[in-house]
């Protein structure tokens, strides 16, 4: 059986998220079955880019400054770490994402050290999987005594999800993101690539900041939802699906998690997965927007799930009016199929991997269907949904 601790927690204040994380990590068997007094203990955060931390699209400053002062009371020596989607002027904005989010004003405040992946250097490790030749991930991974992988409760616009899982994506430091992204643009490759990192880096505890989630069209250009829940487990993948539940999504749905899965990283089974702390099962988050590409219909279904997606594919196009020509989507996309000038698409080249999507700053990257069919359907049923929501 794997454990999903459960808690809630409606706001960012500091002593309310440390009193509830460390309830939670009493129902695991206490913080001394992890770490202990002079440890070096990474907290591997969700720092996509450059966001401040109540857009939702990366892990909370506060959420982060409570596990910091936690674990320097117990006496271990704390790093925060991870590297930023994308580049500006050929460079990942890690350093910029480390001011914006506040992290980088929390880890001078508590003493924590800051650890820019794109600036560490890095580890070859072999892929188990084959998959890939060689590869790649960030020293302080390898160099910490204990990893805490702290991702975002997200939804995702090519993923479909976010979570404990996907979050170990930015261990591949700088640049080296696009060219993984190149070699698996499809969700299920995707989720061969982040099966061999977590069989690499082995991080011992997974810590959700899903006090304020990101819903719709994430990682970055979706709406703020207020979920009011902490999730803490040993295991990604049973947290990612307990985590999924309560968006109302199964990961049937979600190929990403599929490959996971079938690979045996963790338990996906809700009847082998144990839930603890304030609830005993998912607490549905009511209203909560899933991404376009996601629809319960093919819930149970793989083979169904891929036709579904293509009937409801959407691909990413350019708002001219919202762009600040900053080309972060043009030096971010893998196979450089944006035009720096008039920021065109080729959609012969773009292998829909949507990093323009989820890396633009200015949301200027908006997602819109081929089949017009399945957009007057989309929109039918985003107005039954509402409808339905707004009785209650």
């Amino acid at each position: 059986m794997a454990d999903v601790i459960i808690k809630e927690c409606r706001e960012y204040d500091t002593e309310v998220i440390k009193a509830q994380i460390n309830a939670g990590m009493e129902l695991l068997g206490g913080w001394g079955r992890f770490v202990a007094p002079g440890m070096k203990v990474l907290l591997k955060v969700n720092l996509i880019g450059p966001k401040k931390p109540d857009s939702a699209a990366v892990t909370h400053a506060g959420f982060v400054r409570a596990l910091v002062q936690i674990l320097k009371n117990l006496g271990c020596e704390v790093w925060l770490g991870d590297s930023s989607g994308g580049a500006i002027a050929g460079i990942a904005p890690t350093a910029q994402s480390f001011q914006v989010s506040g992290l980088a004003k929390v880890a001078e405040e508590e003493g924590a050290v800051i650890k820019n992946f794109d600036r560490e250097g890095a580890v070859g490790v072999k892929s188990e999987s084959g998959y890939v030749e060689g590869m790649y991930l960030a020293k302080p991974m390898f160099e910490a005594d204990f990893v805490i992988n702290v991702p975002k409760l997200k939804t995702h616009s090519a993923t479909l999800f976010t979570g404990a899982v996907k979050n170990l994506f930015g261990c591949i430091p700088g640049l080296k993101k696009a060219g993984y992204h190149r070699l698996a643009p499809d969700p299920r490759d995707l989720g061969t690539v982040l099966y061999d990192i977590h069989r690499a880096v082995k991080a011992g505890l997974h810590i959700m900041d899903g006090i304020v989630a990101m819903q719709g069209e994430g990682p970055t250009a979706g709406q703020v939802y207020p979920a009011g829940k902490i999730l803490i487990s040993t295991d990604p993948l049973a947290l990612d699906t307990v985590a999924a539940a309560m968006l109302g999504m199964d990961i049937a749905g979600i190929p990403m998690l599929l490959t996971v899965k079938e690979r045996g990283l963790g338990t996906a089974d809700m009847d082998k997965i144990r839930i603890a702390g304030d609830y005993a099962s998912p607490p549905v988050l009511q209203g909560f927007k899933l991404p376009k590409r996601y629809r319960r219909t093919a819930m149970g279904n793989p083979a169904m799930v891929v036709k579904v997606i293509d009937f409801l594919r959407t691909r990413p196009f350019i708002n001219t009016k919202l762009c600040k020509n900053c080309n972060m989507c043009v030096e971010s996309c893998p196979v450089e199929a944006i035009d720096q000038e008039t920021k065109i698409i080729n959609y012969k080249v773009c292998i829909e991997c949507m990093c323009c999507h989820e890396l633009c700053l200015h949301k200027a990257v908006g997602l819109r269907q081929d089949n017009r069919l399945a957009a007057f359907l989309m929109n039918l049923y985003n107005k039954v949904t509402a409808a339905r929501a707004a009785r209650g």
